[in-house]
């Protein structure tokens, strides 16, 4: 493949080329989830969009270290420095030690994301599992005067490292407007300037996750924890760090700052971010009522939807929109991506019995390249879904004798579709069939009773009346589809 891949960079704010540090390998790490409660399916949105990403590497040839951690401590309520940490919170609630509340919620959000066919990560690294890295940054800070500890907490100094660096860099935020639109806020009365952040917090006596350091017994900073487990393993400056557009401040500027004050130089070439999920035009949330949760969608158990539609529908819809673009997931949009899964999946099986031709009308070449193309330009799966639409087209067009495909181009063409839809969109290619009461196969065997009634009206050339059974059919959204060994249906 000739064509270069090219990535919109959240940092310069335009699509760049995409050349990693080492050729032939690419590191990547995405912020992963806080376990504190049910993955929500904002949040796979965001991981079926790296996923996405990380197949789309890997099809290139590249060997991609994809590297996604587990927050399992320090972070507190409302993203602030002050505040309860969100899984001590639900431990306190359900009267349970924190690494309880921790396994349930990964267990949920590994087995939801396998529900929607992601694969893992290389690596999944846990904040608690790094603790001694993280103190380790924090001296380094302090040590560079970048960092003060203040009652047994320890903050960044963002002024000062903004003397010689631009905080704001990511998120193109002014260090002057932040200052001026800055509350002062419970539990900043420690801190130099209410810019700056935490990277250790003193545990009170009431805190239950809490670990021994320099500076006394506390827990890390949020924003310390992927600074630590992403150069850890991805080194000091790595390819690409992706995450949802809600990180981009203050966490992945914090993390720009923290990193670029340790090694003196950037962490990330390229950040990509992925943009929100709405619901009926409005964004998710528990407090409204207006908020799903994927089990509840796949099972049909809800208020919000008539029925139940599967995972590799409702990732097929999210493929529809591209990953920076906000989507809104509603009855309408989730039926007519069941509808469009189905007719791609029904062209595949049309491909696999297709007598061939001795000649040949469809360009596979081009529109292979044309499919490159889509995903090359940030990774652009609507219009690659857009151009498998257009080879289903075409193999209907082959089936009902309107168009040749010869052997040689039928056979690169089934192996093109199973790996752009399998391996690189991820989908499971499973007809969604019904389970048929008596009534459905009554249905079926009348209309067969039909076709073949049209079947021998036009042998007679008695097209009037082939015509009218046509045309009711189509009334009733029933498509015939006339081929070499008879006439078979499709129900639109």
């Amino acid at each position: 493949m000739d064509q270069q891949l090219v990535v919109y960079n959240s940092l310069s704010g335009k699509k760049e080329a995409f050349t990693p540090l080492v050729e032939g390998h690419v590191g990547i790490y995405v912020c992963g989830p806080t376990v504190y409660s049910n993955v929500h399916l904002g949040n796979c949105r965001t991981f079926i969009s790296f996923d996405i990403i990380f197949r789309y590497l890997k099809y290139l040839g590249y060997k991609v270290r994809y590297v996604r951690n587990i927050t399992d401590a320090g972070h507190l309520e409302n993203d602030e420095d002050a505040g309860e940490d969100r899984i001590s919170k639900r431990a306190r609630l359900e009267q349970l030690e924190p690494m309880e509340v921790v396994q349930r919620y990964t267990v949920d959000f590994h087995n939801t994301l396998a529900t929607f066919n992601t694969l893992p990560p290389s690596i999944e690294p846990t904040a608690t599992g790094h603790i001694m890295e993280q103190i380790e940054l924090i001296k380094t800070l302090v040590d560079k005067g970048m960092a003060y500890e203040v009652n047994g907490s320890v903050y960044f100094d963002v002024l000062k490292y903004n003397q010689h660096h631009q905080y704001g860099i990511l998120s193109k935020r002014n260090i002057e407007d932040l200052i001026h639109n800055t509350r002062t806020l419970d539990g900043q009365i420690d801190k130099k300037n209410p810019q700056d952040f935490a990277l250790w917090k003193k545990a009170e006596p009431q805190h239950i996750m809490r670990w021994p350091s320099p500076w006394g017994v506390g827990f890390p900073g949020w924003h310390l924890e992927c600074t630590a487990m992403s150069t850890k393993y991805l080194g000091e400056t790595f390819d690409i760090h992706g995450g949802g557009m809600d990180l981009k401040f203050p966490h992945h500027e914090c993390e720009i700052a923290q990193a670029t004050a340790i090694h003196q130089k950037a962490p990330v070439r390229y950040w990509l971010h992925a943009n929100m999920l709405t619901l009926n035009g409005k964004k998710m949330a528990k407090s409204t009522g207006n908020n799903i949760l994927p089990h509840e969608l796949f099972s049909g158990e809800n208020k919000l939807f008539s029925k139940a539609y599967s995972p590799e529908v409702v990732r097929f819809f999210m493929l529809q929109a591209h990953y920076r673009s906000i989507v809104d997931i509603s009855e309408a949009a989730l039926a007519a991506a069941e509808k469009g899964y189905q007719r791609l999946l029904e062209a595949l099986t049309q491909l696999a019995t297709l007598e061939t031709a001795a000649t040949n009308a469809f360009d596979f070449e081009s529109w292979q390249a044309r499919c490159h193309a889509a995903m090359n330009d940030d990774f652009n799966t609507p219009v690659l879904i857009a151009h498998l639409f257009d080879a289903a087209k075409a193999i209907k067009s082959a089936h009902n004798n309107q168009l040749d495909i010869d052997a040689a181009t039928k056979e690169k063409l089934q192996k093109q579709l199973e790996v752009f839809i399998k391996e690189v969109l991820g989908l499971e290619m499973k007809l969604q069939h019904k389970k048929q009461s008596a009534d459905d196969g009554l249905a079926t065997a009348t209309i067969s009773l039909l076709l073949e009634l049209r079947d021998q009206a036009r042998l007679k050339r008695d097209f009037e009346t082939a015509d009218q059974i046509r045309d009711a059919l189509l009334a009733l959204n029933i498509q015939p589809n006339d081929g070499k060994d008879g006439t078979t249906f499709n129900i639109q």
